[in-house]
Protein backbone atom coordinates (compact mmCIF):
# COMPACT_ATOMS: atom_id res chain seq x y z
CA UNK A 1 0.00 0.00 0.00
CA UNK A 2 1.56 3.31 -1.06
CA UNK A 3 1.22 6.64 0.68
CA UNK A 4 -1.33 9.05 -0.83
CA UNK A 5 0.27 12.06 -2.52
CA UNK A 6 0.66 15.34 -0.69
CA UNK A 7 -2.31 16.95 -2.51
CA UNK A 8 -4.67 14.37 -1.01
CA UNK A 9 -3.18 14.79 2.45
CA UNK A 10 -3.43 18.60 2.13
CA UNK A 11 -7.20 18.13 1.92
CA UNK A 12 -7.11 16.75 5.43
CA UNK A 13 -4.71 19.31 6.89
CA UNK A 14 -1.22 18.02 6.03
CA UNK A 15 1.49 20.72 6.09
CA UNK A 16 4.97 20.46 4.58
CA UNK A 17 6.81 17.58 2.95
CA UNK A 18 5.84 13.95 3.34
CA UNK A 19 8.06 11.91 5.69
CA UNK A 20 10.70 9.81 3.99
CA UNK A 21 9.86 6.15 3.40
CA UNK A 22 11.83 3.51 5.27
CA UNK A 23 12.02 -0.27 5.35
CA UNK A 24 10.45 -0.18 8.82
CA UNK A 25 7.29 1.41 7.41
CA UNK A 26 7.10 -0.54 4.15
CA UNK A 27 3.54 -1.52 3.36
CA UNK A 28 2.00 1.31 5.41
CA UNK A 29 0.12 4.42 4.36
CA UNK A 30 -0.63 7.78 6.02
CA UNK A 31 -4.08 8.85 7.17
CA UNK A 32 -5.52 11.29 9.72
CA UNK A 33 -7.55 10.55 12.83
CA UNK A 34 -10.90 12.31 12.39
CA UNK A 35 -12.79 10.76 15.33
CA UNK A 36 -12.24 8.47 18.30
CA UNK A 37 -14.88 6.09 19.63
CA UNK A 38 -14.91 3.44 22.31
CA UNK A 39 -14.70 0.76 19.62
CA UNK A 40 -11.74 2.33 17.81
CA UNK A 41 -10.81 5.19 15.52
CA UNK A 42 -12.18 6.75 12.35
CA UNK A 43 -9.53 7.82 9.84
CA UNK A 44 -9.43 9.68 6.52
CA UNK A 45 -6.81 9.38 3.76
CA UNK A 46 -7.92 12.39 1.72
CA UNK A 47 -10.38 10.35 -0.33
CA UNK A 48 -12.26 8.07 2.02
CA UNK A 49 -13.15 7.69 5.69
CA UNK A 50 -12.69 4.27 7.28
CA UNK A 51 -12.38 2.58 10.66
CA UNK A 52 -9.11 1.41 12.23
CA UNK A 53 -7.80 -0.13 15.43
CA UNK A 54 -4.73 0.91 17.44
CA UNK A 55 -1.73 -1.44 17.55
CA UNK A 56 -1.59 -3.45 20.82
CA UNK A 57 1.23 -1.32 22.29
CA UNK A 58 -1.12 1.70 22.38
CA UNK A 59 -3.47 -0.25 24.66
CA UNK A 60 -0.96 -1.03 27.41
CA UNK A 61 -2.30 0.18 30.80
CA UNK A 62 0.85 2.08 31.79
CA UNK A 63 1.30 4.04 28.59
CA UNK A 64 1.19 7.84 28.73
CA UNK A 65 -2.23 8.82 27.28
CA UNK A 66 -0.48 11.50 25.25
CA UNK A 67 1.34 8.80 23.32
CA UNK A 68 -1.91 7.29 22.03
CA UNK A 69 -3.51 8.46 18.77
CA UNK A 70 -5.74 11.53 19.16
CA UNK A 71 -8.12 13.46 16.92
CA UNK A 72 -5.99 15.44 14.48
CA UNK A 73 -3.06 13.02 14.44
CA UNK A 74 -1.47 11.84 11.23
CA UNK A 75 -0.73 8.16 11.58
CA UNK A 76 0.82 5.28 9.66
CA UNK A 77 -1.49 2.32 9.19
CA UNK A 78 -1.06 -1.23 7.94
CA UNK A 79 -3.01 -2.86 5.13
CA UNK A 80 -4.65 -5.31 7.56
CA UNK A 81 -8.43 -5.57 7.82
CA UNK A 82 -9.32 -3.58 9.78
CA UNK A 83 -6.21 -1.39 9.39
CA UNK A 84 -3.93 -1.07 12.41
CA UNK A 85 -2.48 2.25 13.56
CA UNK A 86 1.25 1.49 13.83
CA UNK A 87 2.77 4.94 14.35
CA UNK A 88 1.73 8.46 15.36
CA UNK A 89 3.68 10.94 13.23
CA UNK A 90 5.32 13.95 14.95
CA UNK A 91 2.79 16.60 15.95
CA UNK A 92 3.19 20.25 15.01
CA UNK A 93 0.88 21.36 17.83
CA UNK A 94 -1.04 19.89 20.78
CA UNK A 95 -4.00 21.39 22.60
CA UNK A 96 -4.49 19.71 25.98
CA UNK A 97 -6.13 20.21 29.34
CA UNK A 98 -5.91 18.33 32.62
CA UNK A 99 -8.36 15.44 32.85
CA UNK A 100 -11.18 15.72 35.40
CA UNK A 101 -10.37 14.44 38.88
CA UNK A 102 -7.57 14.95 41.35
CA UNK A 103 -4.75 13.72 39.11
CA UNK A 104 -3.38 16.31 36.69
CA UNK A 105 -3.09 13.97 33.73
CA UNK A 106 -2.90 15.62 30.31
CA UNK A 107 -5.91 14.98 28.10
CA UNK A 108 -5.40 15.81 24.44
CA UNK A 109 -8.21 17.83 22.87
CA UNK A 110 -6.77 18.01 19.35
CA UNK A 111 -3.42 17.87 17.56
CA UNK A 112 -1.83 19.36 14.43
CA UNK A 113 -4.01 22.44 14.61
CA UNK A 114 -3.23 25.98 13.46
CA UNK A 115 -6.05 27.97 15.07
CA UNK A 116 -8.10 27.53 18.24
CA UNK A 117 -11.38 29.43 18.18
CA UNK A 118 -12.43 30.11 21.77
CA UNK A 119 -16.19 30.57 21.54
CA UNK A 120 -18.36 32.37 24.09
CA UNK A 121 -21.96 33.50 23.80
CA UNK A 122 -22.92 37.14 24.26
CA UNK A 123 -25.57 36.02 26.75
CA UNK A 124 -25.29 34.53 30.23
CA UNK A 125 -22.37 32.42 29.00
CA UNK A 126 -20.07 35.43 28.58
CA UNK A 127 -17.29 35.00 31.13
CA UNK A 128 -13.96 36.78 30.49
CA UNK A 129 -12.22 34.85 33.29
CA UNK A 130 -13.10 31.54 31.64
CA UNK A 131 -11.83 32.86 28.30
CA UNK A 132 -8.53 33.76 30.05
CA UNK A 133 -8.27 30.13 31.12
CA UNK A 134 -8.84 28.84 27.59
CA UNK A 135 -6.24 31.25 26.23
CA UNK A 136 -3.66 29.98 28.71
CA UNK A 137 -4.19 26.44 27.42
CA UNK A 138 -3.87 27.63 23.83
CA UNK A 139 -0.73 29.66 24.48
CA UNK A 140 1.53 26.65 24.94
CA UNK A 141 -0.13 24.54 22.26
CA UNK A 142 1.70 25.81 19.19
CA UNK A 143 -1.55 27.17 17.71
CA UNK A 144 -2.90 30.72 17.61
CA UNK A 145 -6.01 31.76 19.52
CA UNK A 146 -9.04 33.67 18.21
CA UNK A 147 -11.93 34.80 20.43
CA UNK A 148 -15.37 34.34 18.84
CA UNK A 149 -18.37 36.00 20.52
CA UNK A 150 -21.59 34.45 19.23
CA UNK A 151 -25.26 35.48 19.36
CA UNK A 152 -24.45 39.00 18.22
CA UNK A 153 -27.87 39.11 16.54
CA UNK A 154 -29.65 39.08 19.91
CA UNK A 155 -27.13 40.89 22.13
CA UNK A 156 -27.07 44.54 23.15
CA UNK A 157 -23.67 44.43 24.87
CA UNK A 158 -21.45 43.75 21.87
CA UNK A 159 -19.19 46.79 22.07
CA UNK A 160 -18.80 46.47 25.84
CA UNK A 161 -17.90 42.79 25.58
CA UNK A 162 -15.33 43.42 22.84
CA UNK A 163 -13.80 46.28 24.87
CA UNK A 164 -13.62 44.04 27.95
CA UNK A 165 -11.88 41.28 26.02
CA UNK A 166 -9.51 43.70 24.29
CA UNK A 167 -8.25 44.76 27.74
CA UNK A 168 -7.52 41.13 28.64
CA UNK A 169 -5.98 39.56 25.55
CA UNK A 170 -2.76 40.19 23.61
CA UNK A 171 -3.04 42.79 20.85
CA UNK A 172 -2.53 40.21 18.09
CA UNK A 173 -5.41 38.00 19.27
CA UNK A 174 -8.40 38.37 16.97
CA UNK A 175 -11.83 39.10 18.48
CA UNK A 176 -14.97 38.67 16.35
CA UNK A 177 -18.62 39.12 17.28
CA UNK A 178 -20.85 37.06 14.98
CA UNK A 179 -24.24 35.56 14.36
CA UNK A 180 -23.24 31.91 13.86
CA UNK A 181 -26.35 31.25 11.76
CA UNK A 182 -25.48 33.87 9.15
CA UNK A 183 -23.04 33.16 6.30
CA UNK A 184 -22.57 36.91 5.85
CA UNK A 185 -21.78 37.43 9.53
CA UNK A 186 -19.13 34.70 9.65
CA UNK A 187 -17.43 35.84 6.42
CA UNK A 188 -14.59 37.60 8.38
CA UNK A 189 -13.63 34.20 9.82
CA UNK A 190 -13.02 32.56 6.44
CA UNK A 191 -9.42 33.80 6.18
CA UNK A 192 -8.53 31.51 9.10
CA UNK A 193 -9.42 28.51 6.92
CA UNK A 194 -7.69 27.29 3.80
CA UNK A 195 -5.99 24.24 2.27
CA UNK A 196 -3.68 22.56 4.75
CA UNK A 197 -5.10 24.43 7.78
CA UNK A 198 -6.85 22.94 10.79
CA UNK A 199 -9.03 24.80 13.29
CA UNK A 200 -10.59 23.54 16.53
CA UNK A 201 -13.66 25.05 18.22
CA UNK A 202 -13.74 25.07 22.04
CA UNK A 203 -16.25 26.49 24.48
CA UNK A 204 -19.19 25.66 26.71
CA UNK A 205 -22.26 23.74 25.58
CA UNK A 206 -24.80 25.94 23.84
CA UNK A 207 -22.44 28.70 22.66
CA UNK A 208 -22.96 27.86 18.98
CA UNK A 209 -19.98 25.66 17.99
CA UNK A 210 -22.16 23.23 16.04
CA UNK A 211 -24.23 26.07 14.56
CA UNK A 212 -21.04 27.74 13.33
CA UNK A 213 -19.85 24.40 11.91
CA UNK A 214 -23.11 23.97 9.99
CA UNK A 215 -22.90 27.48 8.55
CA UNK A 216 -19.30 26.93 7.44
CA UNK A 217 -20.36 23.65 5.82
CA UNK A 218 -23.42 25.18 4.18
CA UNK A 219 -25.57 22.33 5.51
CA UNK A 220 -27.04 21.11 8.81
CA UNK A 221 -24.71 18.24 9.58
CA UNK A 222 -24.07 18.84 13.30
CA UNK A 223 -26.99 18.58 15.75
CA UNK A 224 -27.91 21.76 17.63
CA UNK A 225 -30.09 22.56 20.64
CA UNK A 226 -31.47 25.65 22.33
CA UNK A 227 -30.04 26.83 25.67
CA UNK A 228 -31.92 27.35 28.93
CA UNK A 229 -33.13 30.91 29.36
CA UNK A 230 -32.28 30.90 33.09
CA UNK A 231 -28.52 30.43 32.75
CA UNK A 232 -27.80 30.20 28.98
CA UNK A 233 -26.52 26.64 29.46
CA UNK A 234 -26.83 24.12 26.67
CA UNK A 235 -26.86 20.36 26.45
CA UNK A 236 -24.06 18.36 24.85
CA UNK A 237 -25.25 18.19 21.25
CA UNK A 238 -21.72 17.26 20.13
CA UNK A 239 -20.77 14.13 22.09
CA UNK A 240 -17.28 13.48 20.71
CA UNK A 241 -14.50 15.33 18.93
CA UNK A 242 -14.76 15.09 15.15
CA UNK A 243 -12.64 16.49 12.31
CA UNK A 244 -14.63 17.73 9.32
CA UNK A 245 -13.42 18.84 5.87
CA UNK A 246 -14.74 22.25 4.84
CA UNK A 247 -15.91 22.93 1.26
CA UNK A 248 -13.67 26.01 0.84
CA UNK A 249 -10.57 24.23 2.16
CA UNK A 250 -9.19 23.44 5.57
CA UNK A 251 -10.40 21.20 8.36
CA UNK A 252 -12.54 21.96 11.39
CA UNK A 253 -12.64 20.04 14.67
CA UNK A 254 -15.88 20.43 16.62
CA UNK A 255 -15.65 19.47 20.30
CA UNK A 256 -18.16 18.74 23.07
CA UNK A 257 -18.84 21.57 25.51
CA UNK A 258 -16.35 21.71 28.37
CA UNK A 259 -17.70 22.13 31.88
CA UNK A 260 -14.24 22.14 33.47
CA UNK A 261 -11.07 23.68 32.04
CA UNK A 262 -8.24 22.49 34.26
CA UNK A 263 -4.67 23.63 33.74
CA UNK A 264 -2.16 20.86 33.13
CA UNK A 265 0.64 22.42 35.20
CA UNK A 266 2.77 23.03 32.12
CA UNK A 267 1.35 26.48 31.31
CA UNK A 268 3.24 29.70 32.03
CA UNK A 269 2.04 33.04 33.34
CA UNK A 270 5.04 34.71 31.72
CA UNK A 271 3.59 34.30 28.21
CA UNK A 272 1.58 36.77 26.18
CA UNK A 273 -1.70 36.36 28.08
CA UNK A 274 -0.36 37.66 31.42
CA UNK A 275 3.12 38.77 30.44
CA UNK A 276 2.30 42.42 31.23
CA UNK A 277 1.53 41.54 34.87
CA UNK A 278 4.74 39.53 35.15
CA UNK A 279 6.65 42.54 33.81
CA UNK A 280 4.97 44.87 36.30
CA UNK A 281 6.05 42.59 39.17
CA UNK A 282 9.66 42.91 38.01
CA UNK A 283 9.49 46.66 38.76
CA UNK A 284 8.51 46.18 42.41
CA UNK A 285 11.12 47.38 44.91
CA UNK A 286 11.32 43.96 46.58
CA UNK A 287 11.92 40.77 44.64
CA UNK A 288 9.62 38.80 46.95
CA UNK A 289 6.86 41.42 46.90
CA UNK A 290 3.45 39.95 47.75
CA UNK A 291 1.71 43.00 46.18
CA UNK A 292 -0.31 43.56 49.35
CA UNK A 293 1.22 46.34 51.47
CA UNK A 294 4.89 46.64 50.51
CA UNK A 295 6.16 50.12 49.54
CA UNK A 296 6.92 50.89 45.89
CA UNK A 297 4.82 47.98 44.62
CA UNK A 298 4.45 48.42 40.86
CA UNK A 299 1.45 46.07 40.70
CA UNK A 300 -0.55 47.99 43.31
CA UNK A 301 0.35 51.27 41.61
CA UNK A 302 -1.02 49.92 38.31
CA UNK A 303 -4.20 48.76 40.04
CA UNK A 304 -4.69 52.16 41.64
CA UNK A 305 -4.19 54.21 38.48
CA UNK A 306 -6.28 51.86 36.30
CA UNK A 307 -3.52 50.46 34.11
CA UNK A 308 -4.30 47.00 35.52
CA UNK A 309 -7.90 45.82 35.73
CA UNK A 310 -8.74 44.52 39.21
CA UNK A 311 -10.91 41.63 37.92
CA UNK A 312 -8.09 40.51 35.63
CA UNK A 313 -5.64 40.72 38.52
CA UNK A 314 -7.86 38.55 40.72
CA UNK A 315 -8.13 35.98 37.94
CA UNK A 316 -4.35 36.05 37.52
CA UNK A 317 -3.93 35.25 41.23
CA UNK A 318 -6.43 32.39 40.99
CA UNK A 319 -4.70 30.90 37.96
CA UNK A 320 -1.28 31.36 39.57
CA UNK A 321 -2.34 29.36 42.62
CA UNK A 322 -3.99 26.68 40.49
CA UNK A 323 -0.92 26.42 38.28
CA UNK A 324 1.33 25.99 41.31
CA UNK A 325 -0.95 23.25 42.70
CA UNK A 326 -1.01 21.48 39.33
CA UNK A 327 2.79 21.63 39.07
CA UNK A 328 3.12 20.19 42.61
CA UNK A 329 0.71 17.40 41.69
CA UNK A 330 2.69 16.58 38.55
CA UNK A 331 5.93 16.49 40.53
CA UNK A 332 4.38 14.19 43.12
CA UNK A 333 3.07 11.85 40.41
CA UNK A 334 6.50 11.67 38.77
CA UNK A 335 8.10 10.97 42.15
CA UNK A 336 5.64 8.15 42.84
CA UNK A 337 6.31 6.63 39.41
CA UNK A 338 10.05 6.81 40.00
CA UNK A 339 9.71 5.17 43.42
CA UNK A 340 7.50 2.46 41.94
CA UNK A 341 10.10 1.68 39.27
CA UNK A 342 12.83 1.42 41.91
CA UNK A 343 10.69 -0.93 44.02
CA UNK A 344 9.85 -3.06 40.98
CA UNK A 345 13.52 -3.40 40.06
CA UNK A 346 14.46 -4.27 43.65
CA UNK A 347 11.74 -6.93 43.78
CA UNK A 348 12.97 -8.34 40.48
CA UNK A 349 16.52 -8.62 41.82
CA UNK A 350 15.35 -10.41 44.97
CA UNK A 351 13.32 -12.89 42.91
CA UNK A 352 16.31 -13.51 40.64
CA UNK A 353 18.54 -14.13 43.66
CA UNK A 354 16.05 -16.53 45.23
CA UNK A 355 14.85 -18.47 42.19
CA UNK A 356 17.51 -17.71 39.59
CA UNK A 357 17.07 -15.79 36.31
CA UNK A 358 14.92 -17.56 33.74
Amino acid sequence: MADPDDSLLTRIGWRGNLPADSKEHAGTTIARVIAQHRAGYELHDGLHAFNAQPAPRFLKPGIDPGMRPAVGDFVRITSARPPLIEQVLPRRSELARAAAGERHQRQLIATNIDTVMVISGLDGDFNPARIDRYLMLVEGSGARAVVILTKADTADNIEEAIAEMRKRVPAQTGIHAINAKSAESIAPLLHYFGPGTSTVLVGSSGVGKSTLTNTLLGESRQATNAVRETDSRGRHTTTYRALIQLPHGGCLIDTPGMREIKLTGEESLAGEQFGDIEELAQDCRFGDCSHLSEPACAVRAALEDGRLDSARWQNYLKLRDELAAAADSLEAQMRRKSESRVLTKALGRRLDEKYGRH
